[in-house]
């Protein structure tokens, strides 16, 4: 799935902050913490804020974001000692990072392990396909994709059941499951087609359709969610909150 537009994430973010109740001094590791927006956001509440994320030019960025923060580069599936970590920590988050793992149960298992006891961990994912706007992105550029044929696979991360079974497989012990609608508003069609066809899939589609057929279908699958000269995606996303052994 899209990213989405710019500044589409702050009520997951808040949600984040609030499920995991972060208050001036909370010391908290950010798993996958990108370019810092979340890390900006948890620090304006008073956290004491650690990320980690494989791009070092995300890093960069975050650290730019966050200069009170303390950023590095590094594998959130192996996360190495937890003092040199600068942990244990009150609360570990993986904000959109599980589904873009190797193995998400390692990566649950080792952020279990750099957080305090009871600790609170949180994480985030998308919702299932149909309770997502931008799968009408897929939808549109089906017609130039390939459809390969798969074995049967367990339940995506996505099902509420699966990542609970997950983050029990890890040894958490669950909370609960939130769930957040975030608004993706794009302001004209450039701001939607630019993206979009230069990702992946986008230019896979244009390739082998031709760029005025999959713009066109893009439009028309992008039609009922127009506002005025732009676009309204509501895409739901899920907030599990667990506690360390």
């Amino acid at each position: 799935m899209t990213e989405g537009p710019a500044g589409w994430a702050r009520p997951l973010h808040a949600a984040v902050l609030d499920a995991a109740d972060v208050v001036a001094g909370t010391t908290l590791l950010d798993l996958g913490c990108g370019t810092g927006e979340f890390a900006r956001a948890a620090a304006d509440r008073g956290a004491r804020v650690t990320g980690r994320d494989v791009d070092p030019a995300a890093v960069t960025l975050a650290g730019a974001a966050v200069p009170e923060g303390r950023f590095a580069t590094g594998d959130a599936q192996d996360l190495g000692p937890v003092d040199a970590l600068g942990g244990p920590f009150a609360v570990v988050t993986a904000v959109q990072l599980l589904t873009h793992v190797a193995n998400p149960l390692k990566l649950l298992r080792e952020a279990s392990r750099v957080a305090v006891s009871g600790g609170t961990l949180v994480l985030t994912v998308w919702g299932r396909e149909h309770e997502c706007d931008v799968r009408i992105f897929g939808e549109a550029l089906a017609p130039w994709l390939p459809s390969p044929r798969r074995p049967p696979r367990p339940p995506a991360l996505t099902d509420p059941d699966r990542l609970r079974k997950v983050a029990w497989l890890a040894g958490l012990a669950v909370a609960g499951i939130d769930a957040v609608t975030c608004t993706f508003d794009y302001p004209d069609d450039d701001a939607v087609l630019g993206p979009l066809l230069e990702s992946g899939i986008g230019r896979a589609a244009v390739r082998l359709g031709g760029p005025e057929a999959v713009v066109k279908a893009v439009r028309a699958a992008l039609e009922p969610y127009r506002t005025g000269d732009g676009y309204r995606l509501q895409n739901l996303f899920r907030v599990l909150v667990a506690h360390a052994p």
